[in-house]
């Protein structure tokens, strides 16, 4: 019996060890845009866990590429709260987006590219806060709106991480947007 009460304190130790090194997760939604971009720049964030490119904001069921009336592409942020808090997410959205924009972003024009952070109610007053706080850095109206969130429609698979798959059409893709140089522009002395 002595092996079997070993057995089990050996297995609830393994467990709170899995359970200490298992991230918590929390989502979050951005539009800003061309979502291989936004999705590109989270990915990059130190804290994210995955960024998932897709369509969000509209009635539509089952959005596609082809087809997303109403919605805008945004990205899900998919996040360890211990390693990036939510209002650490707004701050590196507002510099990675052109927030002066209302009628899409960069080279993308229209109503499926316009920015926006999509919250629930328990993010609410960050983002609020957070759009203050960016107004009064600018010192401009800002366009991107903030919307509550809705259903979340995960784009085809090939759209996921397309800034690895087509590296080289990506990358000129971006320079060719002006994306970077519009954001330095923006953001430049703030």
């Amino acid at each position: 019996m002595r092996w079997l009460a070993g057995l089990l304190f050996a297995l609830t130790l393994a467990g709170a060890a899995s359970a200490q090194t298992q991230p918590h997760r929390a989502e979050a939604i951005f539009a800003g845009g061309c979502f291989w971009c936004v999705e590109s720049d989270f990915e990059h964030l130190d804290g994210v866990i995955e960024a998932e490119s897709g369509y969000t904001g509209g009635t539509l069921q089952n959005p596609s590429y082809h087809n997303h009336e109403g919605h805008v592409e945004a990205v899900r942020v998919i996040y360890d709260p211990a390693r990036v808090t939510y209002p650490q997410l707004l701050h590196y959205f507002w510099r990675h987006h052109d927030p002066l924009d209302a009628d899409g972003q960069f080279c993308d024009r229209g109503a499926p590219y316009r920015a926006a952070i999509f919250v629930t109610p328990e993010q609410r007053a960050a983002a609020e806060a957070s759009l203050a706080e960016t107004q009064r850095s600018l010192g401009q109206p800002i366009a991107t709106p903030i919307r509550p969130a809705s259903r979340f429609w995960r784009a085809e698979d090939y759209h996921q991480d397309y800034y690895e798959k087509n590296s080289l059409q990506y990358r000129y893709y971006r320079w060719r947007c002006g994306r970077d140089q519009r954001v330095e522009e923006v953001w430049r002395g703030h």
